[in-house]
């Protein structure tokens, strides 16, 4: 995960490199790089075309995990999920490919939240900690890195209001937290605590073979004042 910004806009991304895929913390890595070196380029100091600037960013991203694994001799080429938010203008644009969501609260319950690419199937030989219950498996119909062209999806910009908060997380969490809880923690506590709290409580739910758990927490004060965890 990762941010930066400059005096008129930010950008904040989460990506999860797939497991069972050939380096996935190298596509992760990749992927972040390649969209803040954009972002950089062409947030002078903001983005002329936010939404614009996401599509461009992800395809971006795609192609050089493709050239990553020609250039490696890679049979396999290395994936990751991305999801993306910039603020700019009082604004909240969203991206993302895969499965790591982008969560919006406002006033105690959640205005937004992305759609995953994924497709939930349930396997009665995987069980709970308790041996009864059995429990789904998310698999991905779209990534970065991907053979196919990506699924890239564009949310419609988002006005911000004071008190607005936002998450982006990878399935590590989502995958043991309930939306309930998130809510809960994102408005009862400074956006610091509420993301050590949501990290911890993963991790005990995920135990000993938890996935991993990523997250970047953004509190929207004021137009000029942006707090994040």
């Amino acid at each position: 995960m990762g941010y930066t910004y400059t005096q008129a806009a930010a950008i904040f991304l989460v990506a999860d490199g797939l497991g069972g895929h050939p380096q996935g913390d190298v596509a992760s890595q990749i992927c972040l790089q390649v969209v803040t070196t954009l972002f950089h380029k062409q947030a002078t100091p903001k983005l002329a075309d936010a939404a614009q600037f996401l599509q461009t960013a992800m395809r971006a991203a795609h192609e050089q995990l493709l050239a990553y694994a020609a250039m490696h001799g890679l049979e396999h080429t290395p994936s990751s999920t991305l999801v993306i938010a910039i603020l700019q203008d009082d604004q909240c644009y969203t991206a993302h490919c895969g499965d790591s969501r982008r969560y919006l609260v406002r006033g105690g319950a959640v205005l937004s939240r992305t759609v995953d690419h994924s497709v939930a199937e349930w396997k009665d030989s995987m069980l709970l900690a308790n041996g009864q219950a059995p429990v789904s498996k998310h698999m991905l119909y779209s990534c970065l890195g991907a053979p196919r062209q990506p699924v890239i999806e564009i949310d419609t910009p988002i006005a911000l209001e004071v008190g607005d908060r936002l998450l982006l997380c990878s399935d590590g969490l989502w995958g043991n937290v309930d939306e309930e809880q998130i809510v809960d923690s994102l408005t009862a506590y400074p956006v610091t605590e509420a993301a050590n709290e949501l990290l911890d409580l993963a991790l005990l739910r995920g135990g000993a073979y938890c996935d991993n758990v990523t997250l970047i927490a953004v509190a929207w004060e004021k137009a000029d004042n942006p707090m994040l965890a």
